[in-house]
């Protein structure tokens, strides 16, 4: 009897010295419970309130890049408040707890000290999820890179170039820099390639044999420099998502045309 007893107080005991540890993984659980549901509810509904308006055809690039964006924000929030209070329920982190639950101005003050670079692009990516200079899909082209948007983060965007690399730009400075977006008003967009010459070819022969070819619309010199001829080749509009290889077949067109035509092109030897 004196056996159990003992043996009670020692579980009583292992309980109640481990009873804040408890706790404070009870809390981390549910919050990424929470976390999990909240998300779901978000994309049911979204992707039910959009059957219900286009009649089945989906989310919009605009509801797409505002949803993902509020998805990360409302997590972003709720993982706050839960490891604050996982926090809370050690004595010896209690004050740090309580102070990120009941004084976030000072919280931001401390924190956006250290970190003012993830925080400026976490501010530019609310205002571009706002303003949406950018979606999720779009063909845009930034600091002399084109490609296509695949994610808009807190903290970055994601572009997939022509060659399925990867370009990660912070939120920053793509607010804060100029971008060409091909996708923003229309669907389609017009072809542009330029192909340089030599300062003593026959631009004359160059512009005619390019005009000739198929599907080109205009070819016209663009731009005269010390050590080349630009000459500005403009196809027909075709979809943002054809974008990057019609340009690339309408540049191998012309550098082929002129090639054969005898015309000199710059770095060409």
């Amino acid at each position: 009897m004196l056996h159990i007893v003992a043996a009670a107080a020692q579980d009583e005991s292992f309980i109640d010295k481990y009873d804040n540890l408890f706790t404070a993984i009870g809390t981390l659980l549910l919050g990424g419970a929470l976390i999990y549901i909240i998300d779901r509810f978000l994309v049911r509904r979204a992707t039910k309130l959009a059957s219900a308006v286009t009649g089945g055809d989906g989310l919009s690039r605009d509801a797409t890049t505002r949803l993902r964006f509020a998805r990360r924000a409302i997590e972003a929030v709720i993982a706050i408040i839960v490891i604050a209070s996982a926090l809370s329920e050690f004595s010896s982190l209690d004050r740090v707890g309580r102070t990120i639950l009941a004084s976030g101005a000072i919280t931001a003050a401390v924190v956006g000290f250290a970190s003012r670079q993830t925080l400026a692009n976490a501010i530019a990516g609310i205002v571009m999820a706002i303003v949406q200079p950018i979606r999720i899909g779009d063909l845009v082209t930034f600091e002399g890179e084109t490609g296509t948007v695949e994610d808009v983060s807190l903290t970055y965007t994601w572009l997939r170039t022509g060659s399925d690399a990867r370009l990660i730009v912070p939120n920053e400075r793509l607010a804060a820099g100029v971008l060409r977006n091909d996708s923003i008003r229309s669907s389609t967009v017009a072809l542009e390639v330029t192909v340089w010459l030599t300062p003593d070819a026959d631009e004359t022969t160059a512009l005619e044999v390019l005009a000739a070819l198929d599907d080109v619309r205009d070819a016209r010199v663009s731009d005269i420099t010390e050590t080349a001829v630009a000459v500005l080749v403009a196809g027909p509009p075709v979809a943002t998502s054809e974008r990057l290889a019609r340009e690339a077949d309408l540049r191998a067109a012309a550098l082929r045309a002129l090639r054969e035509a005898g015309v000199r092109r710059a770095g060409s030897g």
